[in-house]
């Protein structure tokens, strides 16, 4: 059950919704209006339950909760033989625990075009309804490979033709000071405590860091995340071509 205007209307649009519930007596929103329009398009039942009913199933529901179906779960295997665009994506949470954080940082990746999101599945969070609404239905769109070994899976990714580059706070240089590498690239992103393992790091092709010009020394992992992407990733990738 997925809470939220939000995160149901990305339900609906990913085709994973398979039932919308609506409080009874909503109020008329035109943000309510573009849920029911669209859910009238995909044909998914909209049934109008009273708002106690609601109530049980999630918190902080702003009327409307989707019924949806488990997002499929991709494996190591799929990282070689998935048909990736010559110049994708993919970014990997090593140690990524929180539902909330594995929702937002879904949510950058997938408004960042990534082709697909990879973490682990020991001491990784798993999709959960938090995440969903925490990515703001972004995890119903983005392919997710869940990985028992990440070390193995950078090896896959570039086996697959992908340079790793590693955001790592110990970097010696900065987004700001090394140029992204062409062609595919998979961005891997650590826990908020300790950063990238050991032997991820050292599997790294590329490791850059974030500069911290204020008092605070840190930022956290999606605000991380959404940074590197933006500031160093995306720019020389979009660049007009000759």
């Amino acid at each position: 059950m997925v809470a939220g205007r939000r995160a149901s209307l990305e339900a609906v649009r990913s085709g994973s919704a398979s039932e919308l519930l609506v409080a009874a007596g909503a109020r008329d929103t035109a943000a309510l209006r573009e849920l029911l329009s669209a859910a009238s398009t995909s044909g998914v039942e909209v049934r109008r339950v009273p708002r106690v009913d609601l109530d049980r199933l999630a918190d902080d529901h702003h009327g409307v909760v989707a019924r949806v179906k488990q997002p499929e779960e991709l494996g190591e295997r799929d990282l070689a033989e998935w048909p990736f665009e010559e110049d994708a994506l993919v970014v990997v949470l090593d140690g990524i625990s929180d539902p909330q954080n594995l929702g937002a940082a879904a949510r950058s990746a997938e408004a960042a075009g990534a082709a697909m999101l990879v973490s682990r599945t020991h001491r990784g969070a798993p999709v959960t309804p938090a995440a969903i609404r925490a990515s703001a239905g972004a995890l119903l769109h983005l392919p997710h490979a869940r990985i028992a070994n990440i070390t193995r899976a950078i090896g896959r990714l570039r086996d697959a033709g992908f340079s790793i580059v590693g955001l790592d706070e110990r970097a010696t240089s900065t987004v700001y000071e090394a140029s992204c590498p062409g062609g595919r690239v998979a961005l891997v992103l650590g826990s908020e405590g300790v950063g990238l393992s050991r032997l991820v790091r050292e599997a790294c092709d590329t490791l850059v860091s974030l500069p911290m010009r204020g008092r605070v020394s840190s930022l956290n992992a999606s605000a991380s995340l959404a940074a590197v992407l933006y500031a160093y990733v995306l720019p020389p990738r979009t660049a007009p071509r000759a």
